[in-house]
C-alpha cells in the first residue's frame, strides 16, 4: 500500500495489519532474527553469519518438523500446517504465552466480531461499581481498547475521557495522541510499549475486525512513536503491575489490577489501588468535594 505522511511531513510506510499472511512472516521473521544459535544451544561458527538470527533450516531443527513445513508457515499458508508444528514452532522460537496466542490467532482466526467496539451502554451495576471506588482510580476496557466508562477520580488522575471524542476514546489514540496522558504517565515510554503491544495481541484474537485495523493504521499515520513500536512486533496481555502518576500533589505510586467482567467476553476494569500511604493522601486529596 502507498506511504503515508505524518502531520509534520514524516514519511512513513504504511503496514497492512489486516492480511494474516503479512502478519505472520513478519511477526516469525522478528523473532527468528532476535535469536543468536548460542540462545538455543547451538554452536557459533566462525566469521560472520549471512543472516541476522537463525536460519529457517535452523527453526524447523529446533521444532523437529521439516523445512518445508516451517516455510510454508513462514509464508502465511497457515491452514497448510497444522497446529502441532505451530506449536513447535512457537517453542523453538521461545515465544511468551502471549506470542504463541498471537500467532495462533492469526494463524486460526476466529470470525470477525460484529463490531470491535461496543456502542451499546455500559451496564448500571457495571458504572455503579466504578463509582463506588471513591479511593481507586479505574475505567471500563473493552474490544480494541475501547474506553467504555470510567469514575470520577480516574478523569481527576489519568485524563477526563468525556473530553476526548468517542471514536479515539481508546486506549491507543489516548496513550499516543493525549497530551495529558503523556504528561500522566511517568513511565510514558513503557506505557506506551503495552499500548502499542497489547493492540497487537487484539490483532491476533480478532485479525479481520475493521475497526481495530482502521484505528492500527490511523495510529501508524499519525503516530511516528506508535508506528516505530508497531514495527517491533511486541505483544502483551494487560496485567498487574505498577503504575507511577504525576498529579496536582505530586507523583503516586497505584497498584494495577485488571478485573474480568462476567457475561462480557473482552471488557475489563483496569483498577488502580494506592500503593503507598502518600499516594492514598494524595487520591483522597483529589476526590475531595470542590476538588477540580
Amino acid at each position: 500500500m502507498a506511504d503515508r505522511a505524518l502531520p509534520n511531513g514524516t514519511a512513513v510506510v504504511h503496514h497492512a495489519p489486516v492480511d494474516t499472511k503479512i502478519a505472520i512472516r513478519d511477526f516469525l521473521v522478528s523473532r527468528r532474527t532476535r535469536l543468536r544459535p548460542q540462545d538455543v544451544g547451538m554452536p557459533a561458527l566462525a566469521g560472520q553469519r549471512r543472516v541476522e538470527g537463525l536460519r529457517r533450516e535452523e527453526i524447523a531443527a529446533l521444532a523437529h518438523v521439516s523445512v518445508d513445513q516451517y516455510v510454508r508457515l513462514e509464508r502465511g499458508q497457515a491452514s497448510r500446517v497444522s497446529d502441532t508444528v505451530i506449536d513447535a514452532v512457537a517453542t523453538a522460537l521461545r515465544l511468551t504465552p502471549a506470542e504463541h496466542r498471537y500467532l495462533h490467532g492469526l494463524a486460526r482466526p476466529a470470525p470477525p466480531p460484529r463490531t470491535a467496539v461496543r456502542r451499546g451502554p455500559v451496564r448500571p451495576s457495571v458504572q455503579c461499581f466504578l463509582d463506588s471506588l471513591r479511593a481507586a482510580p479505574a475505567y471500563l476496557v473493552g474490544h480494541g481498547g475501547a474506553i467504555l466508562a470510567w469514575n470520577r477520580l480516574a478523569t481527576r488522575v489519568f485524563v477526563d475521557f468525556a473530553e476526548v471524542p468517542e471514536d479515539r476514546r481508546t486506549l491507543g489514540w489516548v496513550i499516543f495522541t493525549n497530551p495529558r496522558a503523556r504528561e500522566a504517565y511517568v513511565d510514558w515510554p513503557l506505557k506506551a510499549h503495552e499500548a502499542a503491544a497489547y493492540l497487537r495481541n487484539e490483532l491476533g484474537r480478532h485479525p479481520h475486525c475493521p475497526e481495530l485495523t482502521r484505528q492500527i493504521e490511523q495510529l501508524c499515520c499519525y503516530s511516528q512513536e506508535f508506528d516505530t513500536l508497531w514495527r517491533r512486533h511486541g505483544v502483551v496481555e494487560l496485567s498487574h503491575g505498577v503504575t507511577r502518576a504525576r498529579t496536582r500533589f505530586g507523583v503516586v505510586e497505584l497498584c494495577r489490577e485488571i478485573l474480568r467482567l462476567a457475561g462480557e467476553p473482552g471488557e475489563f476494569v483496569i483498577l488502580h489501588t494506592p500503593a503507598t500511604p502518600d499516594a492514598a493522601a494524595a487520591l483522597a486529596s483529589l476526590e475531595a468535594p470542590g476538588t477540580d
